[in-house]
């Protein structure tokens, strides 16, 4: 009888075009595995109650076959490979930082069992590193630094059509631990599961202009349901990119749509390439770039992160991060753009908070979405965009409705005032707090400080 093979579980719950999976099944039983690993407590309660949520989805597709072990997987694959007798184990491929050394943790741990670690595919339509810049010299190797020509040799190269559910034969009754209890969240998180995925796939697609048709115009309105909402499912597989962009077709709104899906696999190429950038400044330049990391800092920081800076798209912002575990893009922009230059502080601290509390919090896009904000990353006009929190505010929620709905305080200020309820004649409501800084006196301290970062 051929030994069994283990699929180990990662960032891909699902089991459609999962191709390590149905390489597992072609070699005969499959045991199902999650190893739930000590660097997990790294995330918030909303991405790990989803995750708990998300693997009781995949445990009952299976039939309830799912093994979870906890614990250290450099231990525990070789461990289980050897009570089950399996000779091969499979996995997706896995770029961040971590998940390489991981990887060859546990593949050299198996080696010297005499087993295998195979990976295959990608949680990318186009694996990180795959594509490199035209003009390359001879032995360089080094990834795209601009976005846009990045985006059109990932649109060159194409990616894999997604493959149906593999026949997979279950080997069940193998002991493990229980399955992660999810931990109680304040956060209103979205339904977990990749038939839940699908349905909201369907729905953007054919919303007509509530969905994808309308993308263009309605993707940077925070009080519309005009985004995919898909960033939960990406981050954990249980929606694969390519399943998303082969759905999509060629009007404006999917050739947007398609941009933002490049957007992710740009940043996440560029961790690859540059893996210290997680936590450090891609342009090392901008290191001397001075920072506020004081008590005063830290006490700015704190109305921050509750959302009470007395600027109410910004504390509307910082209220949802609490609410939904998530953040509509446009608002993260601006709520970053304040943090950064408007209060001076580190992107690092407003990235390791967001990464915490989103449950689509995913290392490559929220600290290269942060460095853009912050001008220290791959944007190509760095750190004179400041945001102003005001003028956005009038732009995209011209009706103060999504002010409204995450900052109640405001609820009964007239429109001309509610992005600025320091301008009413009686001023702010009570219990709302005034401004904690002025935007145009921080802007061009902001500039001066970027100013003497520029060589003499």
């Amino acid at each position: 009888m051929p030994s069994p093979v283990i699929c180990w579980f990662r960032r891909d719950l699902r089991l459609a075009d999962h191709p390590a999976l149905a390489a597992a099944a072609s070699e005969g039983e499959v045991v199902p595995l999650f190893v739930d690993d000590p660097a997990f407590a790294r995330a918030g309660p909303a991405r790990q109650a989803f995750l708990a949520a998300s693997l009781r989805s995949l445990d009952a597709s299976m039939g309830g076959t799912l093994v979870v072990r906890r614990g250290d997987p450099a231990t525990l694959v070789p461990a289980l490979a050897a009570e089950v007798g399996a000779r091969l184990v499979t996995a997706t491929g896995d770029d961040g930082p971590y998940g390489r050394r991981r990887d060859e943790a546990v593949a050299a741990a198996l080696a010297d069992a005499g087993r295998r670690l195979v990976l295959v595919g990608t949680n990318y339509a186009v694996a990180p590193g795959t594509l490199v810049p035209g003009s390359l010299k001879a032995g360089e190797r080094r990834g795209f630094a601009v976005f846009t020509p990045f985006r059109r040799a990932w649109e060159a190269h194409g990616w894999d059509q997604p493959v149906p559910v593999p026949d997979v034969t279950w080997r069940g009754g193998v002991p493990g631990d229980r399955l992660p209890a999810a931990p109680e969240v304040a956060a209103t998180l979205p339904a977990a599961g990749e038939a839940a995925a699908h349905a909201r796939l369907e729905t953007f697609l054919h919303a007509g202009p509530d969905g994808v048709d309308g993308y263009v115009d309605r993707r940077n309105l925070p009080a519309v349901d005009g985004t995919s909402r898909l960033s939960p499912y990406l981050r954990f597989g249980v929606l694969h990119p390519r399943q998303a962009l082969d759905a999509l077709g060629d009007d404006r709104g999917a050739a947007t749509f398609r941009s933002e899906l490049a957007w992710r696999e740009f940043y996440a190429d560029v961790l690859h390439h540059r893996p210290t950038s997680a936590w450090a400044n891609l342009q090392r330049r901008m290191d001397a770039m001075a920072v506020d990391t004081d008590a005063a800092a830290r006490a700015r920081f704190e109305r921050w992160t509750t959302g009470t800076t007395g600027y109410p798209i910004v504390d509307a912002g910082m209220r949802q991060l609490l609410g939904e575990g998530w953040v509509h893009n446009r608002v993260r922009m601006i709520v970053a753009s304040f943090l950064v230059k408007d209060l001076h502080l580190p992107w690092q601290w407003g990235a390791a908070h967001y990464l915490r509390h989103l449950v689509d919090g995913d290392l490559a896009s929220n600290s290269h979405g942060w460095q853009w904000t912050a001008g220290t990353g791959t944007d190509a006009a760095p750190y004179f965009r400041i945001f102003n929190p005001v003028s956005q505010a009038e732009r995209f929620d011209p009706t103060g409705a999504y002010v409204r709905r995450w900052v109640p305080e405001l609820a009964d200020v007239p429109d001309r005032h509610v992005h600025a309820p320091w301008t009413a004649r009686q001023g702010p409501p009570l219990g709302y707090p005034a401004p904690v800084v002025d935007h145009a006196a921080e802007r061009e301290d902001s500039l001066a400080r970027y100013a003497a970062t520029a060589p003499s």
